[in-house]
């Protein structure tokens, strides 16, 4: 079978010819259609991800396929099922192994390429803005970096929540994408007076920032009181410092979140998260954006893609 490898942190990921894994006991066999990529595949491949897998391995933290065999005394989706899996890593194969428990069988409705796209970006924005931040029908939310992966699907789940999104972007093309989601006051990332601009719409209750950078600041000064800033990523490059002085006077919460440790700690809520997206899904609610179909052979101009901020929503790879 082909897949792609990572021999060190130094080199790029190259395509080899590799042998059909085994499950053992406790995994699946999945034949592997299709695969999303992450702005963490880019941090994974450089070691600057906070999972490392040991070398050498196959990236591919998303993917979805159909279930081809069970390891010995597994219970699991019997062969034959199309699934979704967080994986982590390996789902840039044609088939890996992954652990029976973490696939989620998808509906027949959904195309193998939402469901490799649906889990990470979709189950980060839901259960953040549902389980962390506890956002409510009436309130202000603020996704920064909204055309991207999971800025995207929080402007759709703040929207299908409830809220008055505002949307901020880098320029009028993903702008537009961030409107056609849902958003209801779009404003461009790069404009000076960000933080000026977001207290004339009256402030914010809610941040949902994957970006980070000065953006960061802006957002928590048009934060009202009682506000809560969900940290999800730093895309931007430049982990934010949020001014202890304003969190204290305005009794705002700063708020980590990392969906993937869910999957050790509390499974059971990325299970009733998951429950409730693919319902949305099924109800014709939400629809993935993917801006970018591309062949197993073009992952480096897929992952070229992610790096220079030039897709919009998701990057998918069709495996087989």
């Amino acid at each position: 079978m082909r897949a792609w490898q990572i021999d060190s942190l130094s080199t790029p990921a190259r395509l080899i010819d590799a042998a059909l894994p085994t499950p053992a006991a406790g995994q699946a066999l999945v034949r592997i259609h299709a695969c999303a990529l992450n702005f963490a595949d880019l941090l994974m491949a450089e070691g600057k991800y906070q999972s490392k897998p040991p070398l050498p391995f196959t990236p591919g933290l998303e993917l979805a396929g159909e279930v081809v065999a069970l390891g010995p005394d597994t219970t699991g989706p019997a062969p034959g099922t199309r699934v979704a899996c967080y994986a982590g890593h390996g789902g840039l194969a044609e088939y890996g192994v992954f652990p029976a428990d973490r696939l989620i069988p998808v509906p027949g409705a959904m195309p193998y390429d939402h469901a490799s796209a649906f889990l990470i970006a979709y189950g980060t924005s839901h259960l953040a803005l549902w389980h962390k931040a506890r956002l409510q029908p009436g309130e202000t939310l603020l996704v920064t970096g909204a055309a991207g992966g999971v800025g995207l699907t929080a402007v759709e789940v703040g929207k299908r929540m409830g809220a008055r999104v505002i949307a901020t972007a880098r320029g009028a093309e993903k702008l537009a994408v961030a409107r056609a989601a849902g958003a209801d006051h779009l404003i461009d990332s790069d404009v000076p007076d960000l933080k000026d601009q977001l207290k004339a719409l009256g402030g914010v209750d809610v941040v949902y920032d994957a970006v980070g950078g000065p953006g960061f600041d802006a957002a928590l000064r048009a934060t009202r009181p009682d506000g809560r800033l969900l940290c999800i990523g730093f895309a931007g490059g430049e982990v934010p410092k949020p001014a202890a002085n304003i969190l204290l006077v305005k009794n705002i919460s700063v708020i980590g979140f990392w969906w993937g440790a869910y999957l050790d700690f509390a499974p059971h809520l990325v299970t009733q998260s998951l429950a409730t997206l693919m319902g949305w899904y099924a109800e014709g609610g939400l629809r993935p954006h993917i801006s970018h179909h591309l062949p197993m052979e073009a992952l480096p101009e897929g992952l070229a893609l992610l790096q220079g901020r030039k897709a919009t929503g998701k990057v998918v790879i069709g495996i087989a």
